[in-house]
């Protein structure tokens, strides 16, 4: 991967049939209902892919199935983070045994590391690393934020294509934007879809957006109306999008619901099922139904 990775790119969540089985006919389901929307890329075991909560076995076998079922038609990223180094190491390795383009990785979460300390994690981890890697800013889960100057100085490390921010903070996205700004070739994604259309005014290269997993196209169009400088479009979008982000994923009380309810909308659109990987459970059935009339207010149930 030379060139800057740009587009969509949906965080695609894990379809499983239990504690570590995996959906295999709903995760091919999966992949071609997003792939058949026009995405620029795929990225698997990130937050919205409940990684951390998989087993490596199962984290393995989704590394295999995705790359092969994708067959080189969009790049497959893959979240490695993990507590071990060594684990870390062995899904990046694993990642490109499978043909996946490039890897994702936030800071380790639950001891507190100092940015001094993640800048001497991150030069060690990148060195061992054979696939080109994205950093991932995730301070809401990780417990720690890469400083906009720490992160200036990771991306100088040979093998480092960009970052994706999914810190929800426009000031924290701005400071990177800037000292990015004669990056040429890194690419600067961000997580939050409620940001997406701001991101990409402001400059932003792409969004990793968890909605593109049910409703690709419209995250795609608002790409594309992006690049051809049509805000109008852009702002009738970016309201279709938020109207996803005050319904489906605001059913349930918890913030879980943002995920729970991706899984809920694909398993009434017929495409894979939407059992979650513990500590956490699908929405019973008063929460579905609240689903399913926000998905036919959206016109994607009849």
């Amino acid at each position: 991967m030379n060139k800057t990775l740009k587009g969509i790119i949906p965080p695609m969540i894990t379809p499983l049939l239990g504690r570590d089985t995996l959906d295999t006919k709903g995760l091919d389901n999966l992949i071609e209902h997003i792939l058949g929307g026009g995405v620029h890329g795929l990225f698997i075991l990130g937050t919205t892919g409940e990684g951390p909560s998989l087993s490596y076995r199962l984290r393995y076998e989704l590394i295999e199935r995705t790359c092969k079922q994708v067959g080189g038609r969009v790049p497959v990223l893959v979240g490695i983070t993990d507590t071990s180094f060594t684990e870390s190491i062995k899904m990046a390795n694993i990642s490109k045994e499978h043909g996946a383009e490039a890897v994702v990785l936030a800071p380790p979460f639950y001891f507190p590391a100092g940015n001094d300390e993640l800048q001497e994690y991150f030069t060690d981890i990148i060195s061992e690393i054979n696939l080109p890697v994205y950093l991932y800013n995730m301070p809401s889960h990780t417990k720690l934020n890469i400083a906009p100057e720490t992160v200036l100085e990771i991306v100088k490390l040979p093998g480092v294509h960009g970052i994706k921010d999914s810190s929800g903070n426009m000031v924290y996205f701005n400071n990177i934007l800037k000292k990015l700004k004669d990056e040429k070739n890194l690419s600067l994604l961000v997580g939050p879809e409620e940001l997406l259309a701001e991101s990409l005014f402001l400059g932003a290269d792409g969004g990793v957006n968890g909605g593109a997993n049910f409703f690709p196209e419209l995250y795609v169009k608002l790409y594309n109306a992006a690049q051809i400088n049509n805000w109008v479009t852009v702002r009738e979008l970016h309201s279709k999008i938020m109207d996803i982000s005050t319904t489906i994923y605001s059913v349930g009380k918890f913030g879980s619901s943002y995920l729970k309810g991706i899984k809920s909308a694909l398993n009434y659109m017929g495409i894979c099922s939407d059992f979650m990987a513990e500590p956490f459970h699908a929405f019973k059935q008063p929460e579905r139904e609240k689903v399913k009339e926000h998905l036919k207010k959206l016109k994607l149930l009849k």
